[in-house]
């Protein structure tokens, strides 16, 4: 996503966003005129929401509609998918106008972000994807949903013996699975367990989900991915989208959980993961569940 600052060619403009009009509709609509460009990230509050301050670093919750400055026309929003997206406001993994134009907003707040290309566009790897080029400017409404917050709260629950042990970092941070003389070895089937007990709605089949997370070879091999460096991933559960242990066990637990996934070989990746070069073998999963839509 990204936002431009609008240039009204012919008519004397610089970087205003004044010209940009907003529909007041449940899908909102953004109007931005060809050949609007900016050289430097703009952003202002269409409507303040009073919510809390985001600050940098938070992870938030946000629908927005995206607008291709050069040609005047959308070519994202999620409004209309009914796909929020979370994302991380730290230097490594947002787009600098994301970072610059969301900063120090209000949540609850609807918010245009003008995004000039040295802060968006040219940095994007997918760019002709989106029927931009790298030199476009991009107009972005936002409406920051909510924060989301950075790891499990509520009450702390006890995991059988035979579940691997999870080792902690720094801040408490879920680090990596490590055996006892109880653990399991093998794995006969797959299972989930509560490590900590949110007080959220429980999670729906098909949900998308924010989390952190760390994914292990069973029972205390590789770590072959985490989020903890990064900040809170944005993964779907629907059938074909997530390995199968997860698409089965993590509907019904609670937002705000730390649970502990186990998955058999066939719950995770299957025979052929190595040569599709995804992780072999049964696989353990800790999650911290933050958020769901």
């Amino acid at each position: 996503m990204t936002t431009a600052s609008i240039v009204l060619t012919g008519c004397g403009g610089g970087n205003d966003l004044e010209g940009i009009e907003v529909s007041k509709s449940g899908t909102p609509k953004v109007k931005v005129e060809k050949d609007y460009t900016t050289d430097k990230t703009e952003s202002k509050v269409v409507s303040k929401g009073g919510g809390e301050e985001i600050s940098a670093g938070d992870t938030i919750k946000i629908n927005y509609v995206a607008v291709n400055g050069r040609t005047g026309k959308e070519f994202d929003n999620s409004f209309k998918n009914e796909t929020p997206m979370t994302l991380t406001l730290n230097e490594k993994t947002a787009l600098p106008g994301f970072y610059k134009g969301l900063v120090g907003q209000d949540v609850g707040s609807r918010v245009l972000v003008s995004v000039p290309s040295e802060d968006g566009a040219s940095l994007l790897q997918s760019v002709e994807s989106l029927g931009l080029e790298k030199d476009d400017t991009m107009v972005f409404l936002f409406d920051l949903v909510a924060k989301i917050p950075p790891k499990a709260e509520g009450k702390a629950v006890k995991a059988p013996a035979s579940v691997p042990k999870l080792t902690y970092g720094k801040d408490q941070q879920p680090v990596k699975f490590a055996t006892t003389k109880k653990t399991a070895t093998k794995l006969t089937k797959s299972a989930s367990h509560v490590l900590i007990k949110g007080a959220g709605d429980p999670i729906e089949k098909g949900a998308t989900l924010s989390v952190q997370y760390v994914g292990q070879k069973y029972p205390a091999g590789d770590v072959f991915d985490e989020s903890w460096s990064t900040g809170p991933r944005q993964i779907s559960i629907a059938e074909g989208s997530a390995v199968p242990c997860l698409t089965d066990l993590v509907p019904g637990h609670t937002v705000g959980s730390r649970i502990v996934v186990t998955c058999t070989t066939d719950d995770a990746y299957g025979k052929d993961a190595k040569k599709n070069g995804q992780p072999e073998g049964p696989l353990i999963f800790v999650l911290d569940l933050l958020d769901a839509s």
